[in-house]
């Protein structure tokens, strides 16, 4: 028998392979690993872990007999509200504040982002960037509770109004209104801090590329439009599909704190739905249904919206 010549290669089971290289991947990258380990409990706790409870919208469900013991009945809940009174009015209203919110919303941290790049480093620039984020870290119910004095009847708004001799106007009780005053303060709460991720891409641009345009005798405008943004671009692309996965989803506390009965036509929305049927109405199973129907929406949208980018574009989520 021919004896195996030194530094030969040896077979070694695919199975066995991938634990070696297992363990070295361990042995090498273990304090990354270890600083992943928070994140990876947080969202196998808060996140994966909360799945198992999407049964109860297939069920009949009871809290004294438990997930695994109640009464299975398909696809009952899921039929009744997309045939129900309701289902149009929420779907077009949620439709509508996201639609309004990427319009209107989405290009200005890009816009301020593009305008503050072109300050040059100073008190004024660091000031309006720190006035810029302070909305972010003020609580919901501080900011709605700002606009909601602001609005109401004998709010500063109406007062000026009525010095200059115009009639109030009761701008929170006004269905119309509700849509325009919802962007504008979703708005001014969120640009300053949305544009961080665009500041730190427009810093990644490499600097000879600014050079090469001055010499060649571009201006300010010029390359912003043909070196920043070209540059910035995967980043917008990304953060828009992420945008649109969102589209039918909408931020609960914002709503639910500006509604009341009388714009109840264009605020009520699936989260505000879901509250007073799961919570308040007790009805777990049918507000568990409309959860899911709504995040099913959500990643049709976003695979839909990546195929198109990918078609479109060389930048996309995979």
């Amino acid at each position: 028998m021919a004896l195996q010549r030194p530094g030969a290669y040896t077979h070694i089971p695919p199975r066995g392979r991938f634990r070696k290289k297992l363990k070295q991947v361990f042995a090498r990258d273990k304090y990354l690993l270890l600083m992943f380990l928070p994140g990876i409990i947080y969202y196998a706790v808060f996140k994966y872990g909360p799945m198992y409870g999407l049964l109860v919208a297939f069920q009949d469900f009871s809290p004294w007999k438990g997930i695994m013991h109640s009464d299975w009945i398909g696809l009952k809940h899921f039929i009744d509200f997309v045939s129900g009174p309701y289902f149009g009015q929420l779907l077009r209203n949620t439709l509508l504040l996201n639609i309004y919110n990427i319009i209107f919303g989405f290009p200005i941290p890009i816009i301020f982002a593009l305008l503050l790049n072109e300050v040059g480093d100073g008190f004024f620039k660091r000031l309006v960037q720190s006035f810029s984020y302070l909305p972010h870290f003020v609580s919901t119910v501080v900011i709605v509770g700002i606009f909601v004095n602001f609005l109401m009847l004998d709010g500063t708004i109406n007062n000026i109004m009525a010095a200059l001799g115009l009639a109030r106007f009761n701008f929170m009780g006004s269905p119309g209104s509700f849509r325009a005053i919802f962007t504008i303060l979703r708005i001014w709460a969120s640009f300053g801090w949305s544009a961080i991720i665009y500041i730190a891409a427009i810093a990644n641009i490499d600097p000879s590329l600014y050079e090469a345009a001055m010499m060649d005798g571009a201006g300010r405008l010029t390359r912003m439009r043909h070196v920043t943004i070209p540059g910035i671009m995967p980043t917008i692309v990304t953060l828009f599909l992420l945008r649109i996965g969102h589209i039918i989803q909408i931020g609960f506390e914002t709503v639910y704190l500006m509604q009341n009965p009388m714009n109840m036509g264009t605020s009520d929305v699936f989260a505000t739905y879901v509250y007073r049927r799961g919570i308040i109405a007790l009805d777990w199973s049918y507000a568990a249904a409309v959860g899911f129907f709504e995040s099913m929406v959500g990643l049709v949208m976003v695979v839909v919206a990546n195929k198109i980018a990918r078609r479109a574009s060389e930048t996309s989520l995979w």
